[in-house]
């Protein structure tokens, strides 16, 4: 994991324009925008840089279906496509590698009705998967091709759609914090917690003192949702809450060109050097946040039995984590409306990795003025659309 990089003074004495809280993926993307636009900006954290959900092992970045189109899902394709751009041009900057690739996706289709629908979708892909003068593919197939997918699990064939892609979730934070190593106007320290928020006085009162604010950026997670709730009156239920994940990383040798398999909310996600991740499960209730059990195990029976190259593939690293799931499940960002310095950048939940820089550069443009992506955010999204859905009465 990443260490500290450009070390502020202690808490205790700082100041910022504007304080970001939370150093997982969307808090680092907002660090870099605000670097990018020259805003004076102190990131925290209450550990070390994406030691929470961010710090998995599994990095599928999956489009919606294509299916009945509307402006979230134009958004989404918008943002995984300019991904692949930002994310090379940080590459350029840095010298280190991500670990994206464009590799596309392997769908089973067990049942004859699931191979008419999904020819439905091809004709929807079609006509919707354009951008950037690219056309992707919703490619229904009969054969999967050798030495990947157990050609059996797929009696009705296969799709292999071409806009799916995955990135190293841990390589993608490497990439972002040495980018910000040479910022001139972020600095970042670790293990900071915030305890509360004092908007009027700008004011956040952390477990190291003190740090006054002009504006406040909220991504620290599930842990942004009591925070936010505490600001806002007349809630009926919390704005989010912690769903458990788990995964694991298995060793063997296959081409990290492979698709990723999906197949029932398990993902199978080849990487470089020989890795291939393998999740995740979704828990609302779970006694042990970050370790691993049973449902684990059942995850990696299932893929032994898909993917014959796994079959006697060693695990070298099981995870769990928390991942932040808004009352309205979409991401969260934007001005608190009874406190605009403060502002929502938390909620992707299994979405996170391929919207955070396009909903970073939303929310630091709160602060800037320069409104980038902010007319095509869907409304859904938007910190008051929660604050709606949590305040009405059962």
């Amino acid at each position: 994991m990443p260490t500290a990089v450009n070390p502020a003074k202690p808490a205790g004495q700082s100041s910022a324009a504007l304080l970001i809280v939370g150093g997982g993926i969307m808090g680092l993307w907002a660090a870099v925008h605000a670097e990018r636009q020259g805003i004076d900006t102190l990131l925290i954290d209450a550990g070390r840089l994406g030691h929470g959900a961010s710090g998995g092992v599994l990095g599928a970045l999956m489009p919606y279906m294509p299916d009945r189109w509307d402006n979230k899902k134009q958004f989404q394709l918008e943002s995984l496509v300019e991904l692949e751009d930002d994310i090379a041009e940080l590459a350029l900057e840095t010298g280190l590698s991500a670990g994206y690739r464009r590799s596309g996706r392997l769908i089973p289709l067990p049942k004859p009705h699931l191979r008419r629908i999904a020819e439905g979708h091809s004709r929807d892909a079609d006509a919707h998967w354009r951008e950037k003068g690219r056309q992707f593919h919703w490619n229904v197939i009969d054969e999967p091709g050798a030495g990947w997918i157990d050609p059996s699990s797929g009696e009705s064939g296969f799709v292999h759609d071409t806009l799916a892609a995955r990135v190293a979730p841990r390589g993608l934070i490497a990439v972002l914090s040495a980018f910000l190593q040479t910022a001139r106007h972020v600095r970042i320290v670790e293990d900071v917690a915030l305890l509360g928020l004092e908007p009027a006085l700008g004011v956040a009162r952390t477990d190291a003192g003190d740090i006054r604010f002009g504006h406040c950026i909220m991504s620290a997670g599930h842990s942004s949702f009591p925070l936010l709730g505490k600001l806002t009156g007349d809630l009926q239920k919390p704005l989010g809450q912690a769903v458990k994940g788990q995964a694991a990383c298995l060793k063997a040798d296959v081409d990290p060109d492979l698709p990723v398999i999906f197949r029932d909310g398990l993902y199978i996600v080849p990487h470089e050097g020989g890795h291939v991740a393998v999740g995740s499960t979704s828990e609302n209730h779970f006694d042990a946040p970050l370790s691993t059990d049973g449902l684990l195990d059942a995850l990696l029976d299932a893929v032994r039995i898909m993917v014959p190259a796994l079959a006697r593939a060693d695990v070298v690293e099981r995870w769990a984590g928390l991942r932040p799931k808004a009352i309205d499940r979409d991401p969260m960002v934007g001005c608190h409306p009874d406190h605009p310095s403060v502002i929502a950048l938390t909620g992707g939940f299994k979405i996170t990795f391929g919207l955070a820089h396009r909903l970073a550069a939303i929310a630091v443009g709160e602060i800037s003025g320069q409104a980038l992506f902010a007319s095509t955010m869907p409304e859904s999204f938007t910190l008051t659309s929660h604050i709606r859905v949590a305040s009405r009465k059962a």
